[in-house]
């Protein structure tokens, strides 16, 4: 592959960190000052906050300002209020609407202007371009289509690159769409892949002799154990994708070290996740918003894992339906370099985000869904169990008792012992306080162990939840 066939627009891609930084400066400019002209909410939030939008002159000052988050969106839009106070464009620039999937309650509502799309587009396409796309590729998109914004922004990406698209929107397709078109690619969740690689063998389809190249994975967050035995049944590089309808859309490369964020279209900050607890912190509550008063002293260094904070990056003369600064994603992770890629990429890097709805807290220490599917899928594991568990902690203060219910494949070769030893190992050596515990019989780890289909998720629609809290 040609050096140039790696990106979509190179001269930023590879760009300078010196003038990256400064590209990124003009643009915060820019933004600030938009957002006080456009935005109802804004104009409000900068008055009310006392900041003067002339002091913001680079992406370190965004660390001053408060942080807003989801509540803070869902307060300033019906039914809360009667109008959609964070929208940024006049009705005429507005050419889609779009809403979050509400599992966590009433969906947010955003509004995308022709540079926004501009933006979506840009970002799944250079995402495209560093794995490896090419135009001859046949890529089946099994995320849903709808009012989320995932399928349809990956889609015309792929169609600005001239990839083509089998927009199936779900991984339940017949196989025969892989008999017949021969696919290069398929983008869905590490569990679409699972699930569609067991079809596929029953229809006498090997997946590691299909037409099947590269597997994109998103969605949902998920480990490295799982993702390499996927790779493993399937035979191919599976690359990480993290995106959301509020704008984030960064990707991982065929170096497969981190996540790409596109740093001159997205602002990305990671601070301190237990900043709530500060007393010198203050976090506001009135009828009109809910934002976090922060400054700099709440952001955490390169390699510290914390929340991520999200700021959209305008240049000048563009229109944005729904702009955020200084945003809450409800979402963890940690920035592991800003250093030169090996694939030429001078763009920061973080690690897999995990999401902070996904984490409960036993005894003070945070456990997240991956940090379950990682012990699920040793790969030793793997030898008598499907891969699909669901796991719940019981409890008071004194005491907890998480249980971990796996598939297993056949009841007559299942080792039970060294499924529970594996895990166990994998779980506890992560957590020093939660071993200890484990081993005093304040924490206790029961195991069930149940046929394919017996799952509680079976039972609910929509996306299965695989951490339960039921204290």
């Amino acid at each position: 592959m040609k050096n140039n066939d790696l990106y979509y627009n190179k001269e930023i891609e590879t760009m300078d960190r010196g003038d990256l930084d400064s590209l990124i400066d003009e643009k915060v400019k820019y933004t600030i000052k938009y957002a006080y002209e456009n935005s109802k909410f804004y104009k409000k939030w900068f008055d009310k906050n006392k900041i003067e939008i002339k002091s913001i002159k680079t992406h370190e000052d965004l660390k001053e300002l408060p942080i807003i988050t989801g509540d803070t969106i869902k307060k300033n839009q019906p039914p809360a209020t009667n109008f959609f106070n964070f929208k940024s464009a006049k009705n005429k620039d507005i050419v889609t609407i779009h809403e979050t999937s509400g599992t966590t309650g009433t969906p947010k509502s955003f509004f995308l202007t022709e540079n926004d799309w501009e933006k979506y587009i840009e970002k799944y396409a250079r995402t495209f371009k560093s794995q490896g796309f090419k135009s001859n590729d046949y890529l089946i998109v099994c995320t849903s289509y709808g009012m989320n914004i995932g399928a349809e922004s990956m889609s015309l990406a792929a169609k600005k690159l001239k990839i083509t698209t089998i927009p199936e929107g779900k991984c339940t397709f017949p196989i025969r769409i892989l008999k017949n078109y021969k696919p290069t690619s398929i983008v869905g969740s590490i569990f679409k892949f699972l699930r569609l690689a067991e079809r596929m063998k029953e229809n006498k389809l090997d997946p590691q002799e299909s037409s099947i190249k590269r597997l994109i994975a998103g969605g949902e967050s998920f480990s490295e154990e799982s993702r390499e035995y996927i790779e493993e049944i399937w035979g191919v590089n599976v690359y990480n994708t993290y995106g959301s309808t509020e704008g984030t859309m960064c990707g991982e490369c065929i170096e497969k070290k981190g996540i790409h964020v596109p740093e001159d279209l997205i602002h990305l900050d990671i601070y301190n996740s237990n900043t709530e607890t500060d007393p010198n912190m203050r976090l506001e509550n009135n009828n009109t918003d809910s934002n976090l008063d922060c400054s700099e002293s709440c952001f955490l260094k390169d390699g510290k894992k914390g929340k991520m904070i999200l700021t959209t990056l305008l240049s000048k003369e563009d229109k944005a339906g729904t702009l955020l600064i200084n945003y809450d994603t409800d979402d963890s992770s940690s920035v592991i370099t800003r250093k030169k890629c090996g694939c030429g990429r001078t763009h920061m890097k973080i690690d897999n985000p995990t999401r902070d709805a996904e984490t409960i807290t036993i005894f003070g220490n945070s456990v997240n869904r991956v940090d379950i599917e990682a012990g699920v899928f040793q790969r030793e594991n793997m030898e008598y169990l499907t891969g699909e568990y669901e796991s719940f902690l019981y409890g008071n203060e004194t005491e907890n008792t998480l249980r971990i219910s796996v598939e297993y494949k056949d009841y007559s070769n299942l080792n039970k012992k060294i499924v529970e030893n594996n895990f166990l190992s994998s779980f506890l050596r992560k957590n020093n306080d939660l071993k200890e515990k484990y081993y005093n019989d304040e924490f206790e780890i029961i195991f069930n162990f149940l046929k394919k289909g017996k799952l509680e998720f079976y039972k609910i629609k929509g996306r299965p939840k695989r951490l339960i809290d039921r204290r």
